[in-house]
C-alpha cells in the first residue's frame, strides 16, 4: 500500500489515511497523473467549495513566477476586488 505525505503540513500516512489531492481539480482523469496527497485532518480543514474560477485566477496573476509573498498579497487583492471581503459575505 505505501505511504504518502501530506502536502499541507508534511507528515507521513499510510495511503489509506489520506486523500488524493489533485491541483488541477479533475481528480477523475486520471491519464498520466500523478497525485498529492492530504491528510485526513488537513482535508477536513479545507474549504470544499468549487473553484470554477481559481485556476483562470492563478495563471493570470503569474502565481509561479513571484515570491510566495507577493503572490499572497495579489491574490488578496484580486479576490477582494472580485468577490468582496470575506466580511462582506458573512452578513
Amino acid at each position: 500500500m505505501g505511504t504518502v505525505t501530506c502536502v499541507a503540513c508534511g507528515t507521513e500516512r499510510p495511503r489509506d489515511e489520506a486523500r488524493e489531492y489533485d491541483k488541477h481539480g479533475d481528480r477523475w482523469d486520471r491519464e498520466d497523473k500523478t497525485f498529492e496527497y492530504l491528510c485526513k485532518s488537513c482535508h477536513r480543514e479545507l474549504c470544499h467549495h468549487p473553484r470554477t474560477e481559481l485556476e483562470a485566477l492563478l495563471v493570470e496573476l503569474d502565481a509561479d513566477t513571484q515570491s510566495q509573498e507577493a503572490f499572497l498579497a495579489r491574490y488578496l487583492a484580486a479576490v477582494e476586488e472580485r468577490y468582496g471581503t470575506l466580511e462582506e459575505h458573512e452578513r
